[in-house]
């Protein structure tokens, strides 16, 4: 009855951190709906550790050969890395193996992250279909895949850089693998790496949408055939054709006093509240989260901070007392739900792209303080190209100051560019919801995606 019922079954193998299982996991859903079976894997320490709450994708795990603590337990990044290809690639063999033994319905399709190209290899070597999924934005998939390529050079030495598709870019507004590639040698090694065998993939996924960044899509599509299927949000918060659909079913952090944190919201007038999160593994200095904490205040704005456990022991001394009258700090909070919220006048945020498409599709204009990776890529577009939010001007010693913070806030939450920003914001939130609703571009990408896993079935 299962064989029949379903028209194949996807595996989907996630990179092992809650920025990048979440799309995925959202993404299985998609396919379910379509009628798919979809199975979400990641590593094993990070199946012990993570809450979910989803009934329609079974999860399963590999090992990364560091089963007791993941990451934190390798020696090194490049160990890590290393590691984990050779103990995944044969892990995940003994998962497909296990399906097929199972006497249910067997792995059809291998959906792999594409910092895991290894995985493509596995899929191939059972002769099942391998498509690449790419979590992060088509403009910074496309520079990493000009850097592969040899179209672009590190280190760049002569800004700013010209990709077709792509307004220009100084070294500021390039991933920071690419514009200090010296620094993260092993996490520029795996991006670059996402390109070694994608042209033996069926199927290049990417995380976003065709009217959000249209031009990058038409270029890149010259060079290598994609579809965009993003943005992958809880359908409840955009087009509510999923059932059931009103959340991840994903933490790696307990909500802190969430009930009360939307109670909090509840009181506040509509648009007073700067909502700040740095995601889940962002860290900043002493001295950084010192100008933040005193540039929120002297904002004058109702702010909802999330300070994790971990990053709580710098705040500045006495802070949490003298910020009570208009501050509200948790160590996590349910973000969807908060960025619903009408209290929420903008989001101070990292510019991570999960939290960026959240604010996206819920009409949320932004201040952006990246820190690293994307997200100074994803900061340029936000202030720029879609025109949703300013971007915090970094000090020669790499500290943004309390001044800086606060002037950013005030010009999102008042006067006329703040009101331009916030419809600008409502622009892009319609074209979200219709980007994924029936029919929209990337609907028709998803279904077509799983007409051609039936048929090679």
């Amino acid at each position: 009855m299962e064989k029949k019922a379903c028209g194949a079954h996807a595996l989907l193998l996630s990179y092992p951190t809650q920025g990048h299982i979440n799309p995925m996991l959202q993404f299985s859903k998609r396919l379910v709906s379509k009628g798919l079976k979809a199975t979400l894997a990641t590593t094993l320490s990070i199946t012990k550790s993570m809450q979910l709450d989803c009934s329609s994708v079974q999860i399963d795990g590999i090992s990364d050969g560091y089963d007791d603590g993941g990451f934190a337990q390798a020696e090194s990044v490049e160990a890590y890395l290393q590691r984990f290809q050779a103990v995944g690639s044969q892990t995940l063999a003994e998962l497909i193996r296990k399906h097929k033994r199972s006497g249910q319905v067997p792995i059809d399709c291998i959906i792999y992250d594409a910092f895991l190209p290894w995985a493509l290899d596995v899929a191939k070597e059972f002769g099942l279909v391998g498509a690449a999924f790419f979590t992060q934005t088509c403009a910074v998939t496309y520079i990493f895949y000009y850097v592969h390529h040899g179209l672009l050079t590190l280190p760049v030495s002569s800004p700013p850089v010209s990709i077709p598709g792509l307004p220009l870019l100084d070294l500021e507004d390039m991933p920071s693998f690419i514009s200090a590639p010296d620094s993260y040698p092993a996490y520029l090694k795996m991006v670059l790496d996402q390109f070694c065998n994608v042209d033996k993939a069926d199927c290049i996924l990417v995380n976003s949408f065709y009217k959000l960044e249209d031009s990058v899509v038409d270029a890149m599509s010259k060079v290598c055939t994609l579809l965009t299927i993003g943005p992958t949000i809880p359908s409840f918060f955009s087009d509510k054709r999923v059932n059931d659909d009103m959340a991840y079913g994903l933490n790696f952090f307990k909500a802190h006093q969430s009930e009360t944190c939307i109670e909090w919201l509840s009181s506040k007038p509509k648009g007073s509240v700067v909502y700040v999160s740095f995601g889940s593994m962002a860290s900043l200095s002493e001295e950084q989260m010192g100008e933040l904490a005193w540039g929120l205040k002297g904002s004058s704005h109702y702010f909802l901070w999330v300070v994790r456990a971990s990053e709580e022991a710098k705040l500045p001394k006495g802070f949490i007392n003298e910020a009570s009258e208009k501050g509200f700090l948790v160590r996590w909070c349910p973000q969807l739900e908060v960025l619903a919220s009408n209290a929420i006048g903008c989001f101070f945020t990292h510019c991570g792209w999960n939290s960026t498409s959240e604010a996206l599709t819920l009409g949320v204009p932004m201040v952006g303080m990246p820190q690293w990776t994307d997200q100074t890529t994803n900061a340029k577009f936000i202030k720029e190209v879609w025109k949703v939010g300013v971007r915090v001007r970094v000090g020669e010693d790499g500290v943004v100051r309390r001044e800086e913070i606060e002037a950013c806030i005030r010009e999102v939450m008042e006067g006329e560019r703040g009101k331009e920003m916030k419809e600008n914001a409502m622009k892009w939130s319609g074209f979200t919801r219709e980007a994924v609703g029936e029919g929209g571009t990337s609907d028709r990408n998803i279904e077509e995606f799983v007409s051609k896993l039936k048929v090679s079935k």
